[in-house]
């Protein structure tokens, strides 16, 4: 019961565990399920964010491109002075030019030396070389045809914001360098647009040439920045040169972010849009705490709940304990009493088989006795003592320490041979119905105890008739077991002797006590109580139960369940081998009894019967005479019960050692015994004869001599 209980608390504790390791488990995989979904969104955002920057880069290069070839169409093979004289004219066209280009800033036409002939900010072009301009001096050497240059401050006169340069070679039809056209575009532009669409928090766009200079970059700097070549991102692009996505600290602030990078088409630029991890991690935070609004609510309350029943049952289990203790303690008192009443019964009945006794031994010491009369006395003495001995067997079957001597037999069979000492033992006044079923039903229990539970049943049930009815004895096969042998029911089930009366029946207060020792409803004198008793302990020592019913004035019925055998097991009927009593002859016995007194008497009466006896009185000195002289005895007979090492050790300690000496035990109560079987050897139960004991050490000695003569 208790381990139940504390298996019922370990349960609520693991189900407690379980409450809060399973949220939390089913959390961090959907937790990583949902930011590995939130991270691929952002990407294909970040990928459909890249296309419109790329397209709209592409777009803006491709349109001054345009413009650039149709400048250059317009003065192409035109000297730098007929340049000069139409100044006033380009310098509209190139206005006009800018002013529908918001892109741009200005656009200019520059002679061989790098000066301006034409602009579109000042009309005439002020006389300023821009020959150390990159968008200029890198057309001199060699046609590069486009070129996009580095972010530029304007130069005096010229203010506004920065700029960085798109520009073309001019040549001749030889293809000599005649000048640069070029277009200051704003990188402002492209920013203002990269704010437009880059409306999500912790947006990232940046556009810069294949050498890492930087041309915008949003959000927007204060300062001009170029990536290393070889740093993560020039890596990473220098693997993958025409797109990608990485996860990088940016190096211009050192925030983390995802960015996916594309080339705009053949031009030296590449574009990038991305989003700082920090912002992917919100969003899927954001997604996250919608769950544990739900979740952290449910997930308490369930482990409150839990929490509370687990309260609840230590409460229930203390409160239970405590009963327990309450009825323990009631239980021991009426084991007191228990213990009382049979203490009282066994002196009395005791103290009055020992008058008996006592008064044929003075009889028995009177000079001039008959013959006749010292018979009768001495037949006083030994029918005393057996009724000693069988109230003995009666309190050791109700405390199960008997030890028992199991056979196969067949209960209907029994039954029929106690018929006739039934009806004897019952009077003519009591009808006896035997019901008796057809099949062979077989058991494996000791056949003289099973017969003393008939008779004290068939007693118990004509005292309640007082001495006049009907009882039935009925024998089946059981269909329906009691509930404490519910669990022990095997494949052959259990065989049931019902044991009916007609009697005054049993008062429903009384039905819990009929089994104890010297509880009886008979008048002093008339009864000992351990009739019942006996039942019990035999069915509890044989596997099986004893129940009643009862209804007063209706009669009883007590019901005997013994564990059945299969009919392979009824040994076959042989002849009786009693042998019988003989002298000794000589034979050497090793008697080995603590009580000294009692191993006298043995001594002394196998003495008589001409036996060799050696009496030691404890196993230790028996193993030293037994290792001496293996050969000196032919028997040891040994009691069970003895300080130290028991006769039952003695017994496997001798078997151990090959000692071929034979084993006879004896014991009037052993526990080793009652629940481990007497192992194979011989048993004699007190108290027992000289004459019985002769007998059982001499087919001990006998069958100890054929096993030798037949190993011969």
């Amino acid at each position: 019961m208790q381990g139940a209980q504390r298996n019922s608390l370990r349960l609520l504790q693991w189900m407690m565990a379980a409450s809060l390791a399973l949220p939390i488990a089913l959390f961090a995989i959907a937790s990583t399920i949902s930011f590995n979904s939130t991270r691929d969104i952002a990407d294909r955002e970040i990928e459909r964010t890249l296309d419109v920057a790329h397209e709209h880069a592409l777009k803006v290069f491709e349109t001054i491109d345009r413009s650039l070839a149709e400048i250059n169409e317009v003065v192409r093979d035109l000297p730098d002075d007929v340049i000069r004289s139409r100044e006033g004219a380009l310098h509209r066209r190139l206005k006009q030019l800018t002013d529908a280009l918001p892109q741009l800033k200005s656009a200019w036409i520059f002679d061989a030396n790098g000066k301006s002939l034409v602009n579109s900010l000042a009309s005439p072009a002020p006389d300023q070389s821009f020959a150390d301009r990159d968008y200029f001096y890198a057309h001199v050497d060699q046609s590069i045809g486009t070129f996009i240059g580095a972010s530029l401050t304007p130069r005096q006169p010229y203010q506004g914001a920065r700029f960085f340069g798109v520009s073309r070679r001019r040549t001749t039809d030889d293809g000599s360098f005649t000048g640069v056209i070029q277009a200051s575009v704003l990188p402002e532009y492209f920013e203002s647009f990269y704010a437009r669409i880059g409306t999500d928090p912790g947006s990232f766009f940046a556009m810069g040439r294949t050498d890492g200079v930087l041309l915008a970059h949003f959000p927007r700097l204060d300062h001009q920045i170029q990536l290393d070549p070889n740093g993560p991102v020039g890596r990473s692009i220098a693997a993958h040169p025409d797109h990608g996505l990485m996860t990088i600290a940016w190096p211009s602030d050192g925030i983390e972010r995802r960015i996916g990078y594309r080339r705009v088409a053949e031009y030296p630029i590449y574009v990038s849009a991305g989003l700082e991890t920090s912002a992917i991690r919100a969003r899927w935070l954001a997604t996250m705490s919608q769950h544990l609004v739900f979740g952290v609510p449910a997930t308490a309350l369930l482990f409150i709940l839990l929490a509370f029943a687990f309260r609840r049952t230590q409460t229930l289990q203390t409160e239970a304990a405590r009963r327990r203790e309450a009825e323990d303690a009631l239980k021991h008192s009426q084991r007191l009493e228990a213990l009382g009443q049979l203490t009282g019964g066994v002196a009395h009945d005791f103290n009055n088989l020992l008058t008996v006794i006592r008064a044929s031994v003075d009889l028995l010491n009177r000079p001039q006795i008959s013959e006749e009369r010292r018979q009768r006395y001495i037949t006083a003495i030994a029918e005393a003592v057996a009724r000693a001995a069988k109230l003995t067997s009666q309190l050791l079957a109700f405390a199960r320490r008997q030890t028992l001597k199991p056979e196969v037999f067949d209960i209907g069979d029994r039954m029929q041979s106690l018929r006739d000492m039934l009806a004897t033992l019952l009077g003519p006044a009591i009808e006896i119905v035997t019901q008796l079923p057809i099949e062979p039903c077989l058991v494996n229990a000791d056949a003289g105890q099973f017969e003393t539970a008939m008779i004290n049943m068939a007693t118990n049930a004509r005292d309640a008739m007082q001495g006049k009815g009907r009882i039935v004895f009925t024998v089946h096969a059981a269909t329906n077991v009691p509930d404490t042998l519910a669990h022990l029911s095997g494949s052959h089930g259990f065989v049931c002797v019902a044991v009916s009366d007609s009697g005054i029946g049993i008062p429903a207060a009384q039905l819990g006590r009929i089994f104890e020792p010297f509880f009886t409803t008979k008048q002093v004198g008339q009864g000992t109580g351990l009739g019942l008793s006996q039942v019990f302990g035999f069915a509890r020592q044989s596997g099986g139960e004893v129940t009643v019913m009862s209804e007063v004035g209706q009669g009883s019925t007590f019901s005997l369940y013994l564990p059945r055998v299969p009919a392979t097991l009824l040994p076959r009927s042989q002849a009786p081998t009693t042998a019988p009593a003989v002298a000794g002859s000589g034979m050497s016995v090793l008697v080995v009894e603590d009580n000294i007194e009692l191993g006298n008497f043995a001594a002394d009466g196998l003495t008589e019967l001409g036996y060799s006896i050696t009496l030691v009185d404890n196993a230790t000195d028996a193993l030293t005479e037994l290792v001496g002289a293996t050969d000196r005895f032919d028997v040891v007979f040994s009691d069970v019960v003895m300080p130290g090492m028991t006769g039952l050790d003695l017994a496997q300690a001798i078997r151990d050692r090959g000692i071929g000496v034979p084993i006879v035990l004896t014991t009037g109560y052993s526990h080793a015994l009652s629940q481990d079987g007497v192992a194979g050897f011989e048993l004699v139960q007190k108290p027992y004869s000289i004459e019985e004991l002769s007998r059982v050490l001499h087919q001990a000695a006998r069958l100890k001599r054929v096993r030798d003569g037949a190993a011969e």
